[in-house]
């Protein structure tokens, strides 16, 4: 049987990235922003194709503790979800690839916010086509402009647009923190093996507890 990821067993990827001088470490600024990766009702309703199991329910728990942190450390919170024409032809060969993507179009109730994770009044919704919260959205312009240093992302899905959003923050110049507790996925072993690639070569992976603690010293 293969090492699961992250094991240190002997010859596991752990000890194979370390030898590999990957997984530095980078340091969480002092003006961080929460970002929610689309909460949306697709991922938590059995009866939309793209459920993602209790992998997603779990996650979407630990999105509503972690969005009260944030609230209360008054920093910025952005929130994502995804909306399609009625034909899907905004999302282009994203759309023709994962069909399922119909989901998201416009008037679904699947496009909805989980409960008690859409944006207040205050707090920015960026709406998108493709999985980075990056892509094609003024989300990079709104951080700078804001003087944010520090992405604490959650959301879903762990593999998809999670990975994407945490690389492109990576790529913008923003440290991605991906919250472990607060990101899920539809299978266990790629939620998993997308941690562990994204803790070695993108950015941090921290639980609740430590950017909760991190976010009580002034984002410190």
């Amino acid at each position: 049987m293969s090492p699961v990821p992250g094991t240190g067993e002997a010859g596991a990827p752990e000890e194979d990235y370390r030898r590999a001088g990957l997984g530095g470490r980078l340091t969480p600024g002092a003006s961080p922003a929460l970002l929610l990766v689309d909460p949306a009702r697709a991922y938590v309703d059995p009866a939309c194709p793209l459920y993602a199991g209790a992998g997603a329910e779990g996650a979407a728990e630990a999105m509503r503790e972690l969005l009260s942190v944030a609230r209360r450390a008054g920093i910025p919170v952005i929130v994502t979800r995804v909306l399609l024409r009625p034909d899907g032809s905004d999302g282009g060969v994203f759309y023709r690839k994962v069909p399922s993507l119909r989901a998201f179009v416009e008037g679904s109730p699947y496009a909805e916010f989980i409960e008690g994770l859409a944006p207040r009044e205050a707090e920015l919704m960026v709406t998108k086509q493709y999985p980075s919260a990056f892509f094609g959205t003024a989300l990079s312009t709104y951080l700078t402009s804001h003087g944010i240093d520090t992405l604490l992302i959650a959301g879903l899905t762990t593999s998809g647009c999670v990975r994407a959003t945490a690389l492109d923050a990576m790529q913008h110049g923003f440290v991605p923190v991906v919250v472990e507790e607060a990101v899920g996925d539809r299978d266990p072993g790629v939620h998993a093996a997308n941690l562990f690639d994204i803790r070695h070569k993108i950015g941090e992976v921290w639980g609740v507890g430590r950017v909760t603690e991190y976010l009580s010293r002034g984002g410190m």
